[in-house]
């Protein structure tokens, strides 16, 4: 049975008009939205130049800012990876104690300021087992810094997304994996990997793209030193501290071009779920 087309009387198939009024109103709020969204690129790309975008890739800070974003974001990515997947799937298979607190947590990250996260960061690595570690490896107001704060948030969207594809295959695709001979690690690399690969490109692409905005953290735990731990963020925060607001919108273009790719990759490769919607 086939659900009638919004806005006609399922016996005379007529359209109803008083429901234009309210596809008009929810028309007029969604394009206003838009409206604002093209508006705001529009004017980043009228208040600078190609000559000024140029002029900002040749400057060796914001190479070197491109070069750090790209690698920290990378290896954030990977590592989210990692960490998704089997968080993931133990909150989808199993109901262990304590697992409400576990989903309460993982959505501490989404939920907080940045900047108490990384104020959060820096004070962890002030305590005793915290300066065990930088007694090793310098962390704080390095680039290692830098990966950490990015992973601490695209993380935790990383999970969220695996958490609902996981949610969505059919149990009895893995069940019949065991019943043939499957251990749990190969029905997890066989079946539900294979079937959650759009999730998984999902997962990636967001925590990617999160990762390259973060901005709050990075202030905090890595500092905004140049040529050190410098990423596109704090790059625009320092131009616009020095007055040079061309620059600042010119890699702010930069971000958001990056920001485009990443999307366009997601919608071509996979369906984009996050938190059970589909974009």
């Amino acid at each position: 049975m086939t659900a009638p087309k919004p806005g006609v009387n399922e016996g005379t198939g007529i359209r109803n008009r008083s429901d234009l009024p309210f596809y008009a109103v929810l028309t007029i709020i969604s394009c206003t939205y838009l409206a604002l969204i093209c508006a705001m690129l529009i004017a980043d790309l009228s208040f600078t130049s190609p000559g000024n975008l140029i002029e900002a890739l040749q400057s060796r800070e914001i190479r070197y800012a491109i070069k750090l974003s790209l690698i920290s974001c990378t290896v954030t990515t990977i590592l989210s990876l990692w960490i998704a997947v089997p968080a993931a799937y133990l909150l989808t298979h199993f109901n262990f104690r304590g697992r409400n607190l576990a989903n309460t947590l993982l959505d501490i990250p989404i939920v907080l300021p940045p900047l108490v996260i990384g104020l959060s960061l820096l004070i962890l690595f002030q305590t005793p087992v915290g300066r065990a570690i930088e007694s090793v490896v310098g962390v704080t107001y390095e680039i290692p810094s830098v990966i950490l704060a990015q992973l601490m948030v695209a993380c935790a969207f990383a999970i969220r997304t695996m958490e609902v594809a996981f949610r969505q295959i059919n149990p009895r695709q893995e069940q019949v994996a065991l019943t043939l001979g499957c251990s749990r690690m190969q029905a997890l690399f066989y079946v539900l990997l294979p079937e959650a690969r759009g999730s998984l490109l999902t997962a990636a692409s967001l925590a990617w793209a999160r990762a390259m905005g973060e901005f709050g953290p990075i202030l905090v735990f890595s500092g905004a030193t140049r040529m050190r731990t410098e990423v596109l963020p704090t790059t625009i925060f320092l131009e616009l501290s020095v007055g040079n607001i061309e620059a600042a919108v010119a890699v702010s273009l930069i971000m958001i071009m990056a920001a485009m790719l990443v999307l366009i990759v997601v919608r071509k490769f996979g369906s984009f779920r996050l938190f059970g919607r589909m974009v």
